[in-house]
C-alpha cells in the first residue's frame, strides 16, 4: 500500500491504525477529483451574476436537450445563477450555456452580457 511504502520512507507512518491507513490512502485516489470539483464549484460562483441576454436563443446553443431547453424559454432566466436554480438544469447544460455567453460577440467586445 501507499502508506506502507510512505512508512519506509517515513517511519510514523507505520504508526497509523490500519483502518485509518485505508482511508487515507482511499482520500488521496479521490483528491484530483474533489480540488477539479472544488475548482469548478470557485468557477460557477465567480460566473454565477453573470448576465444573460434578453434576446438569447437557446435553441442556438448545442448540446442542451429538449427538455433544459424548454424549462430556459419559460423561465426566461436573467443570469446564469438563476437558470442554476431552474429544476432540471444540469451542471453539463450550465456549462454549455455560460460557454456560449461568453463566446457571444456581445460578451467578447464589451466584457458584458445584456447591459446596453
Amino acid at each position: 500500500s501507499t502508506v506502507q511504502t510512505l512508512a519506509s520512507h517515513w517511519p510514523e507512518l507505520g504508526e497509523i491504525d490500519p483502518l485509518t491507513a485505508a482511508q487515507l490512502e482511499i482520500e488521496a485516489g479521490y483528491a484530483s477529483y474533489i480540488y477539479r470539483q472544488d475548482a469548478d464549484v470557485r468557477a460557477f460562483r465567480a460566473d454565477e451574476g453573470m448576465a444573460l441576454p434578453d434576446d438569447i436563443d437557446y435553441a442556438t446553443i448545442p448540446g442542451l436537450s429538449n427538455e433544459v431547453r424548454d424549462k430556459l424559454v419559460s423561465v426566461r432566466p436573467a443570469t446564469i445563477g438563476q437558470a442554476a436554480r431552474i429544476s432540471g438544469v444540469t451542471p453539463a447544460a450550465l456549462t454549455r450555456l455560460l460557454a456560449h455567453v461568453k463566446a457571444s460577440p456581445a460578451t467578447r467586445s464589451t466584457g458584458t452580457v445584456g447591459l446596453d
